[in-house]
């Protein structure tokens, strides 16, 4: 929801008569969001948008998460290896939870091939981020184009596909499934809701779907989550039937690359590097800039206790200065409750460097975060022994 977008055909004022050129009346949808007091858009179809010959139970959708107690208990720093997983299926399907909790679900995904269906997420606004790979996103409003390095915002409940580009290999994508929405921070915007010259990204830095479509062709099977479960719909016909649309809810994507990171005197908090935000949660992005410039800073993360959020971070390409051990696709998990920062020699080592080259999403939450059987799966033994100053040292009597 970054501006408004308008294309295609409408009339003059919003319900009101639309015919085409063969004067057959065009159809209106509304799409709300807060009920009718938050952002919407306008959709003219081609044809009524209720129809359906057939509604089922789905015995097609993706893993629904599910805690796994001991990937909590003992209260410690988690590390799991998205590497570990299988490339294969469709991205409305292929997706496993690894984190989650009230506000927020953490999934990641390996697709290998196009969605054959229709999906709707009717439990939250989906952000990915494409670690790896390309594709085309085919929604009501449009074709959006994605590629390695962006972020990617769905609607919640928007008609959907992805189409992955067939010249490269298996996509890696991380997806934040906001259960209350993802949003702009508030801070970025001013009064009439324009993103301000100090936000750190602008508007033009945001890709908007190339549409709309228009034509009646693809599949006719939907498949909706609401509530964790997934519904059939067979439709009379392909939902692509729009012609015209107008407002401020549709797919967008944003390149992290474009993100304008912020430098100060002397290290500054992680806040400065937030991009989203949702309930419960906020995205950060962290991308190569220069370093603090106070000729006695210390450039390196100072280690903190982190008593109210949970911290993941999804390691993307770079050399990453407070961790030793992790590389691209690497999710680290630090939990509330216990001190973290960077890896023993790190603090002190970063002394004198002007820049990073790192690349990194982070998402803090207030809820704690329950790791799946997913997660537990995937999960580095001996991440949490990695801040041992002497890894030989007895471990003393255990409790």
């Amino acid at each position: 929801m970054i501006d408004r977008m308008s294309c295609g055909l409408m009339p003059a004022k919003p319900h009101t008569v639309l015919r085409d050129v063969d004067g057959n009346l065009l159809h209106e949808e509304m799409l709300t969001r807060g009920g009718f007091g938050g952002a919407f858009s306008y959709l003219y179809h081609r044809y009524p948008t209720t129809a359906a010959v057939e509604v089922t139970e789905s015995t097609r959708g993706h893993a629904i998460a599910a805690e796994d107690p001991r990937g909590r208990t003992p209260l410690k720093r988690r590390l799991y290896d998205t590497r570990k997983l299988a490339p294969k299926g469709m991205p409305f399907e292929c997706r496993v939870p690894l984190l989650f909790n009230h506000d927020l679900t953490v999934y990641f995904a390996c697709p290998t091939t196009s969605d054959d269906v229709y999906f709707a997420n009717g439990d939250g606004d989906e952000l990915w981020f494409i670690e790896e790979g390309s594709a085309r996103i085919e929604s009501v409003c449009g074709w959006l184009p994605v590629k390695a390095g962006d972020y990617v915002w769905i609607p919640r409940s928007m008609i959907h596909r992805w189409h992955l580009d067939a010249t490269t290999a298996a996509m890696r994508m991380m997806c934040f499934e906001g259960h209350g929405g993802v949003m702009i921070p508030n801070d970025f915007r001013n009064p009439v809701g324009q993103l301000k010259m100090d936000a750190p990204y602008t508007h033009r830095d945001f890709v908007r779907p190339e549409g709309p479509i228009g034509v009646l062709d693809g599949p006719r099977e939907l498949i909706v989550k609401k509530g964790g479960k997934f519904t059939r719909l067979l439709l009379e016909r392909p939902p692509m039937d729009v012609v015209g649309w107008d407002g401020f809810v549709y797919p967008l994507a944003f390149a992290i690359e474009k993100y304008q990171p912020k430098t100060g005197l002397v290290h500054l908090p992680p806040t400065i590097h937030s991009t989203f935000a949702g309930p419960g949660f906020l995205v950060c992005s962290f991308v190569p800039r220069v370093t603090d410039t106070h000729p006695q800073a210390i450039p390196c993360p100072y280690p903190h206790s982190s008593v109210d959020c949970d911290e993941v971070i999804l390691y993307v390409k770079g050399n990453f200065t407070s961790r030793r051990g992790v590389g691209p696709g690497a999710i680290s998990l630090h939990p509330a409750g216990i001190a973290h920062g960077p890896h023993p020699g790190a603090y002190e080592g970063s002394i004198g460097s002007t820049r990073t080259d790192e690349m990194a999403v982070m998402v803090d939450t207030y809820l704690p975060l329950a790791p799946t059987v997913e997660a537990v799966n995937l999960e580095d033994a001996g991440y949490h022994d990695s801040w041992r100053t002497n890894p030989q040292q007895d471990r003393g009597t255990k409790a």
